[in-house]
């Protein structure tokens, strides 16, 4: 019982910080959009900062979950390490509630950091663990090419999707523009580790 009322508000924390932003989510505001006491969202999670530090946690949870999902087409899965490199970075790009909510929601917590510095150390935890992720799948694509490559390309492609992300929840861009930008930013990566992998040692 206790799990399904945590639960229950980082759900409605999400979807109050989606609607109103970081700076718009209010712990009575919060308590009745999950149907709880105020004092039983402090018991869980002691104050606004600790709230806000487990949602962080629960939407990096939940696009773990569907950025790891088949990617609907009846079949068994990517057939290969490129694949899955695609399918996982372009899930982050669904047009479905979930995934608008995650995405704003996250780009909230990455504005927010910029004026709430207690906001920081877990946010960069958050970060380094997704190109940590994205770096894992592109060492399965290129295997022989050096680590420091593979987290420097990981770290390009995740701050892009992070800015196309906003670009789209802000109407700037068509979510199929976005999706093939994605494609085409894989695809010179992956070109570049070729040449890293390829590169002779230097002593």
């Amino acid at each position: 019982m206790a799990t399904d009322r945590r639960r229950a508000i980082l759900e409605a924390a999400a979807r109050v910080i989606a609607r109103h932003g970081v700076r718009g989510l209010r712990m009575e505001e919060l308590a009745t959009e999950a149907g709880v006491s105020t004092a039983l969202i402090y018991y869980h999670f002691k104050d606004r900062s600790g709230t806000l530090r487990h949602t962080l946690e629960f939407i990096s949870d939940r696009a773990d979950r569907y950025t790891s999902e088949s990617d609907g087409d009846g079949g068994t899965g990517p057939a290969d390490a490129l694949q899955e490199l695609e399918q996982s970075l372009l899930l982050e790009f669904q047009d479905v509630p979930e995934v608008r909510e995650n995405s704003t929601v996250w780009g909230e917590l990455r504005a927010s950091a910029v004026f709430e510095p207690e906001l920081r150390g877990d946010l960069a935890r958050a970060t380094l663990a997704w190109i940590h992720d994205v770096a894992d799948l592109l060492g399965c694509v290129r295997p022989t090419a050096p680590a420091p490559a593979l987290t420097a390309s990981a770290e390009r492609l995740t701050g892009l999707l992070e800015g196309l992300s906003t670009r789209w929840l802000s109407g700037a861009l068509p979510l199929p523009h976005v999706r093939e930008l994605v494609r085409e930013a894989i695809s010179i990566e992956v070109e570049r580790l070729d040449h890293r992998a390829t590169e002779p040692l230097h002593h």
